[in-house]
């Protein structure tokens, strides 16, 4: 047995309603994903140093552990503070990590003895190869 079909007069419908939750939940997952995507790029610019000028330079690459010298001979790994001494212990795992290459920056007005220590304890913590960072000639964007 078939029913009868049901006539609909303009009175007498449902209200249409629209659900917001779907797309509250997608924005702020895109704002959450924007926040921490836009955190990760500035760790290595954290340092204020004046870095010497080559006239070409290769793009940062963010998966180096950066080792960063500055004026007054402060030594930072990733843009945290640490010592000389235990530069080479915190380096060890990062630098087997990223295949023996490591990034230094430091000011161009710093110590260069200081700068030479470093670059003794990323080779002692197996650095096998160097990436300096420098800023090139004309828009002063930093490289590693």
């Amino acid at each position: 047995m078939t029913r009868p079909a049901r006539r609909r007069f303009r009175g007498d419908h449902d209200p249409v309603t629209f659900d917001f939750a779907p797309m509250v939940d997608i924005v702020l997952l895109l704002l959450i994903f924007f926040f921490l995507t836009s955190t990760l790029g500035a760790r290595q610019n954290a340092l204020p140093l004046d870095l010497p000028r080559a006239s070409s330079s290769v793009q940062e690459t963010p998966d180096l552990p950066v080792v960063s010298v500055n004026r007054a001979g402060q030594v930072f790994l990733n843009g945290q503070a640490t010592t000389l001494g235990a530069l080479g212990a915190q380096l060890r795992p990062l630098a087997a990590a990223s295949g023996g290459v490591v990034g230094l920056r430091a000011d161009e007005r710093g110590s260069y003895g200081t700068v030479v220590g470093v670059m003794d304890e990323i080779k002692k913590a197996g650095g096998t190869r160097l990436a300096l960072g420098t800023q090139t000639g004309r828009d002063g964007g930093a490289a590693p």
